[in-house]
């Protein structure tokens, strides 16, 4: 990212947040010393919009700034609210939105008890303790706590910014808790008086779902709060755990099978929740350390639309094979099917004799240096979380002595790298941490190379994205060894990240595009099986998605409606997609808000069009539809102010239409309809469904069923005759809600009279449809002759 978005993203941070420390910073956006001094000087002295506490802490003073100097300058583009009328004045400035959230509310056993026990200022001192470590576990998976409810937290993964596994982070934060509070040391955060009674024990419960987030408040005191049944149902799933337990809903579940060993707590009747709820307690983190992990236990979905791709793969094995080791690497977006179509290889070719290594990178981890290198040791050395460091060293000294490395170098600098105290018969390393590093590095790609003496090594490098510099470094050195020996090295990273090596005659590209139509449909039908879907679905299925993850997911949410009987509703984003999509937008704070307008306006979209209904100036809004083309949620052709978009998935669109308040859609399209009617007279002439359906969307019904009269007198012009009973369909459906009076009785009529030649034209003079047109036209007629 470049300087202008990270400074984006930590105003944004800090308006939320209010106080962010340095160090939360530093770990956020892998900054160093000089970027965190820029970033200052921008924040404090630049824009005036923060101080500094202690010189650990920024506070935001913004709003208090504003009112003692006036506007001040910031790279986030204003909220962008529509014009407002003395007839709809609206909530212009209302900045709350909608989103899916992961919601848990963690709170103390037997605080009454202790409050009992200790004097007030011990268990003031106490619930501060507890707070800290709490605080340290949740910033860690980097949620944010929304309140401190006395000897409780309600706290929020998704919010302010979103990521594609806050899910998990979630639960993995409840299960740290747990750990953290049970290992605390008394002296250092808990009152000691603790340790004379009971154990500190929490419950903890965790829900996911829709809520409406923003500030809620009176009396000049406000904070940002999630409404919605989402925090109710959290609470109530808390309240169901037992002391030290973890408790999830079924929700919830259904998003971390497989990645968390669960027990079901069956049934239970919730405090003012209408229906059972199926909870489950969590007891550990399994060992898949990805969602995709836990999907290859489970069985995948065939392979489609990637032949191509896996021959090539299929060569290049062969190859690496014959001493001509090959290096290929496959890019592609999130959930276009990297890890499927490499599994594919390992399932067909890489067995028997072959070894295989598998590094993977973890957003989590983007600051911790040679990360996938220490997971993936631990894993080959079968450490256990409880195990004490003298056995994990055995396990180490024994796994070497069957290489030809120098033994004793060798398990010193491997045993300080997974941060093992050396025994008394080993000497301390004297190396400076330059020469550490070096040799270190030497000993990893010794290690890797000596296994190719006996097989061919097939090592995958997977969500280089996320890489962090020291596992980049180590990968260039590795890189250099691979055409001289029996390796496969396959890479695996998403399209915004750029290779820091030089391509080679050995290297292979594989660029993971959309699946095509055809492709789209036949995965569709393998989901399915024998519950399948009707045709129009399919067919809204292929044309919002073309990525593979996109479409499994959509068609399995349909296909359980299918399975069950139930009736299909309208086409809308599952729940395990929402955070993948939301976290893209939450990552570009200077431009989201852009794209949420410009979801109100269609997939498709002009510039001129766009800039009459934001009313930016051109600067920052080609600024911000730079940064959308840049992160690959709109394609661009041509230049502004001649320039066409297009959202690159109708799921991004959505995501992002979604995040809307109902009240300011209702004003944008609005907006856009008057915009359309003022600044494009060709617009009512040319596509008069356009603004009937921007007026529908607006909820301003007089406006609209006109338009789709006109609509549908159109589109019977130009033999559009499915078309044009759609829109005369839609008119007469909304022409019920105009007010009685002539002028509803005169619409009504010309829109029956309009629509049954068109109908008698396609169904014939019987249909039941038609006789009912004809009946309540005869007595509209009568009723006007009265």
């Amino acid at each position: 990212m470049t300087f202008d978005e990270i400074l984006a993203q930590v105003i944004e941070l800090l308006r939320h947040e209010q106080r962010v420390s340095y160090r939360a910073l530093k770990r956020r956006f892998a900054l160093d010393e000089d970027y965190l001094e820029d970033l200052k000087d921008e924040i404090i002295k630049a824009k005036r919009l923060a101080c500094d506490e202690d010189g650990a802490v920024l506070v935001w003073i913004g709003a208090r700034a504003a009112e003692q100097q006036g506007p001040l300058p910031t790279t986030v583009p204003p909220r962008l609210t529509p014009a407002t009328t003395a007839e709809d004045p609206g909530p212009a400035q209302d900045c709350a939105e909608r989103r899916q959230l992961t919601v848990m509310f963690c709170d103390l056993v037997g605080s009454t008890a202790l409050s009992a026990r200790l004097d007030p200022e011990d268990l003031r001192e106490l619930i501060h303790g507890y707070h800290a470590i709490c605080g340290e576990v949740i910033a860690r998976y980097e949620g944010h706590i929304a309140q401190y409810l006395g000897d409780g937290l309600l706290v929020y993964f998704g919010y302010p910014v979103a990521h594609e596994d806050d899910t998990q982070r979630a639960v993995h934060a409840a299960l740290g808790i747990l750990l953290a509070l049970a290992t605390a040391a008394p002296s250092k955060t808990l009152h000691t008086s603790v340790q004379q009674g009971d154990p500190l024990q929490v419950r903890i419960g965790i829900h996911c779902g829709p809520v409406v987030i923003g500030e809620v408040g009176a009396a000049g005191r406000h904070e940002s709060l999630a409404l919605g049944e989402t925090p109710n149902l959290a609470a109530r799933v808390q309240a169901e755990a037992a002391p030290d337990t973890v408790a999830i809903s079924s929700a919830l579940f259904q998003l971390v099978e497989g990645l968390f060993d669960c027990e079901s707590l069956g049934s239970r009747e919730l405090k003012g929740i209408a229906n059972p709820q199926a909870l489950y307690r969590v007891i550990r983190a399994s060992e898949a350390r990805r969602q995709f992990e836990a999907t290859v236990r489970k069985g995948l979905t065939p392979l489609i639309g990637r032949s191509e791709e896996l021959q090539l793969l299929r060569q290049r094995w062969v190859q690496a094979g014959e001493r001509a080791g090959q290096v290929v690497s496959v890019s592609g977006e999130a959930g276009i099917g990297k890890s499927r179509l490499v599994q594919a290889l390992m399932d067909q070719v890489v067995q028997g004799e072959a070894v295989r290594i598998e590094l993977r990178c973890s957003r989590q981890h983007q600051n911790s240096a040679w990360y996938p290198v220490l997971d993936h040791l631990r894993r080959l050395l079968r450490f256990a979380d409880d195990e004490p460091p003298p056995a994990r060293f055995s396990k180490l000294e024994n796994t070497l002595a069957s290489y030809r490395f120098p033994q004793r170098g060798t398990v010193s600098l491997l045993a300080t790298l997974l941060a093992l105290p050396l025994p008394s018969n080993y000497p301390p390393l004297t190396l400076t941490p330059r020469q550490q590093r070096e040799e270190t590095q030497t000993v990893l790609i010794n290690w890797l190379l000596e296994e190719t003496e006996q097989a061919t090594l097939f090592s995958l490098w997977e969500d280089l994205q996320w890489a962090d510099p020291s596992t980049l470094e180590l990968l260039q050195l590795f890189i250099a060894q691979v055409p001289a020996a029996r390796i496969m090295l396959v890479l695996t990273y998403r399209s915004d990240f750029t290779p820091v090596w030089p391509s080679q005659s050995s290297f292979s590209q594989i660029a993971l595009g959309r699946l095509d139509r055809a492709h789209a449909t036949a995965m569709v039908a393998q989901i399915t099986g024998d519950h399948a879907l009707p045709a129009t679905m399919v067919q809204d299925i292929v044309t919002k998605t073309g990525v593979p993850l996109f479409v499994e997911e959509m068609t399995k949410m349909l296909r359980s409606y299918v399975s069950h009987d139930n009736a299909i509703p309208a086409l809308s984003i599952p729940s395990s997609l929402q955070d993948l999509l939301v976290s893209r937008l939450d990552r570009l704070p200077a431009a989201r808000d852009v794209a949420q307008v410009a979801s109100a306006l269609g997939r498709t979209f002009s510039y001129d069009l766009l800039r009459a209904v934001s009313e930016l100036e051109d600067a920052p809004l080609q600024a911000a539809l730079a940064r959308l083309v840049s992160a690959e949620i709109l394609f661009q052709r041509g230049l502004p102010p001649r320039a066409q978009y297009r959202f690159k998935h109708a799921l991004m669109q959505d995501a992002a239409y979604q995040s809307v308040l109902k009240s300011t859609r209702r004003q944008r399209h609005r907006r856009i309809a008057q915009v359309l009617e003022q600044r494009f007279p060709d617009t009512p002439e040319a596509e008069p469904e356009l603004l009937a359906h921007h007026y529908t969307e607006a909820e301003l019904f007089a406006q609209a069923v006109p338009y789709w009269r006109q609509a549908g007198t159109h589109a019977a012009h130009h033999s559009a005759h499915a078309e044009a009973i759609s829109h005369l369909r839609k008119g007469l459906e909304l022409v019920t809600s105009l007010p009685p009076g002539s002028e509803r009785d005169s619409e009504a009529l010309a829109l029956r009279i309009a629509l049954c030649p068109l109908l008698i034209a396609n169904q014939g003079n019987a249909a039941a449809e038609v006789e009912q047109l004809y009946r309540d036209s005869v007595c509209a007629v009568s009723a006007r002759r009265r």
